[in-house]
């Protein structure tokens, strides 16, 4: 009779050790799941970041270009503002007019 009371006490004690880890895998697995989302999130936004500052980067060497290169300078105005030096002659080619076909 001692001995069913033993092996039932042992299983008793393993049912309970295993419903409380159950119950803490239950309880922290929302908060696992949550840390995963936020370190995924971290990571796109560290990799927005860096293209960010890489775009930074080429935008302020730009910057210094222009306040720095006169040609540089010369380039812009002559792309952007249509700007010719005395004497040039300036061909602008437009882009050819869409063709919208005929309807029926």
């Amino acid at each position: 009779m001692n001995n069913i009371w033993d092996k039932l006490t042992k299983a008793l004690v393993v049912l309970l050790v295993l419903a409380g880890v159950l119950a803490v895998c239950v309880w922290y697995l929302p908060l696992i799941r949550q840390n995963e989302r936020l370190r995924a999130e971290m990571l796109r936004l560290e990799t927005q970041i860096q293209k960010e500052e890489e775009s930074n980067k080429v935008l302020r060497l730009t910057l210094e270009a222009t306040h720095n290169d006169p040609k540089t300078v010369e380039r812009l105005a002559r792309s952007y503002m249509g700007y010719a030096k005395t004497g040039e002659v300036v061909i602008r080619f437009e882009p050819p007019a869409s063709v919208i076909p005929a309807r029926r």
